[in-house]
């Protein structure tokens, strides 16, 4: 008698990654001074990736 195949667990897929973020959910903006211009500086500031409102996920279309 053969032995009963047990039930394999179904997983589900990962979400693909955001393009412009790499599954981060954050990217880098520069640091702008001024109030005219907009002088951009050397430093550099964390935001939230807005393709994917920072869950990393690539949108669905």
């Amino acid at each position: 008698m053969a032995t009963a195949k047990k039930p394999t667990a179904r997983r589900m897929p990962e979400p693909k990654k955001c393009p412009d973020c790499n599954g981060t959910g954050e990217i880098t903006e520069t640091v702008r001074v001024g109030a005219r211009k907009g002088r951009a500086t050397d430093d550099r500031q964390t935001a939230v990736c807005l393709t994917c409102w920072g869950s990393g996920e690539a949108p669905t279309d």
